[in-house]
């Protein structure tokens, strides 16, 4: 491809990567705003993140546009198909995301109207792990680190861990006193999104390392080098 055919061809792939930017740094505030709202039982913020998602699903269409367009006119090969092919998964892991994130602000509404269960540091921990986890994921997609999408990837069993044991707590309440049942379903509830939150940033991170190295490790166990 000479350097004038190849031209609008780079345009359309930075427009393409432009468009994914802003949907993560969208993404990436409406679950900022949804665990605001969940820590702070904010009926308001918890409105603002199931309005906002629309926002979210908008642009995944236009990626998807964009992407088709670019299949259907261009034929990229290599790593721009590779690109565009983990553009496309990754805007769908962006959405999935804004959907938790508005699970997490349908159960803070519900909260609002209930009895509080007591604060158990697990939870706490989710809520700090699940955006760190999906903030590590997009920039290692975006510098095109591998070792920070494989750091992001070993971070998941943590995530698993704490999810467990945020259950256990809440069943154990709900054991101890039957009025904490409605409030510590929302929580598992809650924590059930946080986990999928995680996996979906530990998607993202196998898809960084797809692109740059051509290599699947979805579905491969982590690895650990000899001691």
């Amino acid at each position: 491809m000479n350097q004038a055919a190849k031209r609008p061809f780079q345009d359309r792939m930075d427009a393409l990567q432009a468009r994914l930017l802003e949907m993560a740094g969208e993404t990436e505030a409406l679950l900022a705003t949804a665990l605001d709202a969940l820590r702070g039982r904010s009926a308001d913020g918890a409105r603002r993140v199931i309005a906002g998602d629309a926002v979210v699903d908008s642009l995944e269409v236009g990626i998807d546009e964009a992407s088709l367009e670019i299949l259907a006119l261009e034929q990229p090969m290599a790593i721009d198909l590779r690109q565009i092919l983990a553009t496309l998964k990754i805007s769908n892991d962006l959405e999935r995301v804004g959907d938790h994130s508005v699970k997490i602000a349908n159960a803070t509404l519900r909260l609002a109207e209930l009895r509080p269960v007591p604060a158990f540091p697990q939870l706490e921990e989710m809520t700090g792990l699940a955006p760190e986890m999906l903030a590590q994921a997009l920039r290692s997609f975006t510098t095109k680190d591998p070792e920070l999408a494989r750091s992001v990837r070993a971070r998941d069993d943590a995530m698993d861990d704490l999810r467990t044991a945020s259950h256990r707590i809440l069943v154990s309440h709900m054991l101890e006193d039957p009025r904490r049942i409605s409030p510590a379903l929302e929580l598992i509830h809650v924590s059930q999104s946080l986990e999928r939150v995680a996996d979906l940033a530990t998607n993202i991170a196998e898809e960084t390392v797809f692109l740059v190295e051509g290599q699947v490790i979805r579905h491969q166990p982590e690895t650990f080098p000899s001691p």
